[in-house]
């Protein structure tokens, strides 16, 4: 964590930690955030160095995406660099606050890093593409392919967003986020002052109509300013060029994929890496394939490039034949593998991938593991005592996002239903409003700030009778121990008790899961109530339970 703060001309840097060396190169004075892997390292790394006092500036874990974004609005528009940072998922949380915010435009230069997760390794609910909110919300994105780029582009990033008073994103993959390489540094810029300055401006600030649709006007205009600036950039690069009459478009970590299948093929051919999504560059790509017989269009899932340039060469090159999701998968992330036999089709040349074959005839059989709750860990005796309480068989069980998702696997076998984050509360209320069956709904601490309060008070109005069973381990345990507003070290600790009484629940009861006695006895009354009940099952997660000199 402390590279990040290196004097040296050089260093060796997490993609995410990155991120981090250029917000502090370029002078970032606010930083919000909700952890998710896989952008938790920027958060975690900001925390470390704003405890340790060695960032100057200001820092939060916000309670969820959506308010980190809107704390960092409020930042923008009292002037202050500002950059957010999530995961895809937070990027759905927050659209509410995200669309307005491009109309209204930033003051205060403003970087929101959007890290998506191709093959789920750390997202159970879906692979998500957030390129597509470049479209949707008309917000510049850049796609870095390595640390080294992640470093400058979010610097690029803000003098984007500085110059044209629009925030910009910068959207990575896990295996951007995560990759560890060589990076070259320049000074961090102090930081003089973290007090910004609100200055009255409703024609700028405040979206409504009819002042709104001018603003949507004056985006368009922006964004039109801002592809010019795009097409003249070196960001988006052409590499091999006139080295054949077959090329390659690709962006991100595919890139990098692409450089090592030409090496493994000993081929040169043109390559055109696109660093700006949008608003797209047309007039770099009409120009790479206007020459061009054929292009290989390389990029994970949807092939959102691929229709792009399918459009243009029916203008500029009717003839090229433009391949791409025919050869590229549209589901799971790319490896070097995937990308080479792509590659080698593409050219028409032979591959024998040696790697493959030798590891494919290996008549081994490898057992199949599911992940485990760590020794030690709180959960274990929620599920033991839920068992001992009652039949599984007979009641609906609701997950949501958190160490406790691995309740749906064995030995468990508690989950029924997974969606997103608080939803297990919600989606429980309509299964008990649609049927007469018994739902337990489980959900963590930081699910229950982030997204659980909403649907609770839901079922308190609309009179439902489903049990909760609000999991306190007293940390962000999943994404690595992050503080929340429930965290015993804080200042301003918040009582989950005294907060679900407040949105009106009667029955309510804090206790220790390790007394097996009380906690079956517990669920088992409750379970017979007429209205919503609630359990906090407290215990402290066996990783931070030294820090808690409270219990």
């Amino acid at each position: 964590m402390m590279n990040v703060l290196s004097k040296q001309k050089k260093e060796i840097l997490l993609g995410n930690e990155a991120i981090v060396r250029g917000a502090l190169e370029a002078g970032v004075q606010f930083v919000s955030t909700y952890p998710g892997t896989p952008s938790s390292e920027i958060g975690n790394t900001f925390y470390h160095l704003f405890q340790t006092k060695k960032y100057k500036g200001y820092f939060e874990f916000s309670t969820n995406e959506k308010v980190a974004l809107e704390a960092g609005i409020g930042a923008s528009f009292s002037g202050l660099t500002t950059l957010v940072a999530m995961k895809h998922f937070g990027l759905n949380v927050c659209s509410d606050a995200l669309l307005p915010f491009v109309y209204t435009g930033t003051k205060g230069p403003t970087v929101i890093v959007v890290a998506d997760d191709p093959s789920c390794h750390s997202s159970a609910q879906s692979e998500q593409n957030t390129r597509a909110f470049g479209y949707f919300a008309h917000i510049p994105i850049l796609e870095p392919s390595d640390p080294q780029e992640c470093k400058d582009f979010v610097k690029i990033g803000f003098e984007i967003s500085q110059k044209f008073e629009i925030p910009v994103m910068i959207r990575t993959t896990t295996r951007v986020s995560h990759q560890r390489s060589q990076v070259k540094l320049n000074q961090i810029k102090p930081i003089k002052k973290v007090t910004g300055k609100f200055l009255k401006n409703p024609n700028k600030f405040i979206t409504m109509p009819p002042r709104v649709l001018e603003m949507k006007k004056e985006l368009l205009e922006k964004l039109n300013k801002i592809k010019e600036f795009f097409e003249n950039s070196k960001i988006n690069k052409e590499e091999f060029r006139n080295f054949s009459k077959q090329g390659i478009i690709t962006s991100g970590v595919s890139y990098l994929y692409v450089k090592e299948a030409l090496k493994e093929l000993k081929v040169k051919i043109p390559i055109l890496k696109l660093s700006t999504f949008y608003p797209f560059p047309e007039k770099k790509i009409e120009k790479f394939i206007k020459h061009l017989n054929k292009v290989l269009v390389v990029e994970e899932l949807e092939g959102y490039i691929e229709k792009e340039v399918k459009i243009l060469a029916k203008k500029i090159n009717c003839k090229i034949e433009v391949q791409g999701k025919d050869k590229i998968p549209e589901v799971g992330e790319l490896n070097p593998e995937i990308v080479t036999s792509a590659i080698s089709q593409f050219i028409e040349r032979k591959w024998n991938p040696k790697l493959l074959k030798e590891v494919k005839n290996l008549n081994i059989k490898i057992p199949k593991r599911t992940p485990q709750l760590c020794p030690g860990c709180p959960y274990w005796l929620v599920f033991a005592g839920i068992k001992k309480a009652l039949n599984p068989k007979k009641v609906i069980f609701g997950g949501d996002i958190g160490c406790y998702m691995l309740a749906g696997l064995p030995p468990h076998f508690l989950q029924d239903y997974l969606s997103c984050m608080g939803s297990s509360i919600g989606i429980a209320h309509g299964i008990k409003k649609s049927t007469s069956q018994k739902v337990i709904a489980l959900i963590g601490d930081s699910t229950f700030f982030h997204a659980g309060i909403p649907p609770l008070i839901n079922t308190v109005f609309n009179d439902s009778n489903v049990l909760i069973i609000i999991m306190n381990n007293l940390t962000t345990a999943m994404t690595g121990h992050q503080p929340h507003p429930g965290w015993v070290k804080s200042k301003g600790e918040i009582d989950i008790e005294r907060l679900v009484r407040g949105c009106g629940v009667e029955n309510v009861k804090t206790l220790d899961p390790l007394n097996q006695k009380e906690f079956v006895k517990t669920i088992k009354d409750f379970l017979k109530k007429r209205k919503v009940s609630v359990i906090i099952a407290r215990h402290p997660c066996v990783f931070v339970k030294k820090y808690f000199k409270k219990l």
